[in-house]
């Protein structure tokens, strides 16, 4: 395991070390990114420490002390806070790391928090990533995440950092979605000059594989982690060599990722039979349909509508409808699909998508609307703030009016 692998890995133990210890979220969080810079610059040269987690424990405890020393309030914290030198030792007896790891999850992802502030500090605190590492997969300024993820460790200053012992399950389905918009952020940017934003779809994963350890019996996670691994196989195919989309239909499918492939296929395998599905079991479900397809034209479109069918037993959502339109269109016929898109103009999360109009770009120009076709091509072009979907999307309507 590479440093930099171990110091990701033992981040929210070191935090949650400190918390329990001293109480104060953000004091404790920013003593724990300086010990992991400090070990960072160290190890690489001087070597791992033979307990590095007591290591970090014992560096970020002095970095904590001595940021509260230099407060202007630092007898009354102290006071209140700080140990003895003596205490600062390499604190050869763990807590509770899994316990711990999963309250300090729960408490990132706390309903006071906005959802982007929640992605922020999941990243930051049980990440380990820097602020600007953070800033620059979203494409923001440095300064504007430092001023979120301030806000969000103030808005949870004073907070337990203890398992919710009501709606725990509501608090792990926070979790769980959190997770999921990460790697959705990483798979497909939402904008900028490249299609996606591999350190976090890479994040993502990590983080749901940790959650998965701390909860191996809870279904959904086990299926999200199934949809992640069989989603992200896909991704070494989904550019070319100058960063342009290649749509899942035209993917070499060889340079797929097969390990990840068939690491998510047997844990959904394990995990479906278990009792009635939930959503992230069943998108990943249909993911391992096409995964599992040889090419496009083997693809198992009658099942993977059926599964949409059931998954949009759960409530309406706009986004599973329009993957099931696609389907729809695979099995009953483009038409069919249309009117199946004209239900989701009038909903707002959707009606100016540019992903609705590219659905319906693509379902005119399979009824002979070329000219249709073209234009919507251009409108969807016009809406996306994606560099390479918008160059996909005027080619498309460039090839149409060639023809």
């Amino acid at each position: 395991m590479s440093v930099e692998d171990l110091l990701r890995e033992l981040a929210p133990q070191v935090l949650t070390a400190l918390v329990r210890r001293y109480g104060v979220f953000d004091l404790c969080e920013d003593a724990v990114q300086e010990a992991l810079i400090a070990a960072a610059l160290q190890w690489p040269d001087a070597g791992v420490p033979e307990n590095p987690r007591g290591w970090l424990v014992t560096v970020a405890s002095r970095k904590l002390v001595d940021q509260i020393r230099s407060d202007t309030a630092r007898r009354r914290r102290e006071d209140a806070l700080a140990t003895p030198q003596s205490a600062l030792v390499s604190d050869a007896t763990p807590e509770a790391d899994q316990d711990d790891s999963l309250a300090l999850l729960f408490l990132c992802c706390h309903p006071v928090l906005s959802g982007p502030s929640k992605i922020a500090l999941t990243l930051r605190a049980v990440g380990g990533l820097t602020t600007a590492q953070i800033a620059a997969a979203f494409l923001v300024p440095e300064a504007t995440m430092a001023q979120r993820i301030s806000r969000a460790k103030q808005s949870i200053r004073g907070l337990a950092l203890a398992m919710p012992e009501e709606q725990r399950e509501e608090r792990l389905a926070e979790v769980r979605h959190v997770l999921y918009l990460i790697f959705n952020e990483g798979y497909t940017a939402t904008g900028g000059a490249d299609l996606t934003a591999p350190e976090l779809s890479t994040e993502a994963i990590r983080l749901t594989r940790m959650l998965h350890r701390l909860v191996p019996d809870d279904a959904e996670t086990a299926g999200l982690l199934a949809l992640m691994l069989l989603t992200d196989a896909r991704r070494p195919a989904r550019t070319g060599p100058h960063g342009e989309l290649i749509p899942l239909a035209e993917q070499d499918r060889a340079a797929w990722n097969h390990e990840l492939i068939a690491e998510g296929i047997d844990l959904i395998s394990r995990t479906l039979p278990r009792g009635r599905p939930g959503p992230y079991q069943l998108q990943a479900a249909i993911a391992a349909v096409h995964d599992e397809a040889a090419d496009a034209a083997s693809t198992d479109w009658p099942q993977i509508l059926a599964l949409y069918d059931i998954l949009e037993q759960f409530g309406p959502n706009p986004v599973v409808t329009l993957n099931r339109a696609v389907a729809v269109a695979e099995v009953h016929g483009p038409a069919t699909a249309l009117e199946l898109l004209e239900t989701l103009e009038s909903d707002k999360r959707t009606a100016r998508h540019h992903r609705l109009l590219a659905t319906r770009a693509h379902l005119l120009e399979r009824l002979g609307q070329d000219e249709a076709a073209a234009e919507t091509y251009r409108e969807a072009a016009r809406r996306t703030t994606s560099a390479p979907e918008r160059r996909y999307l005027t080619d498309q309507a460039k090839r149409l009016g060639r023809r």
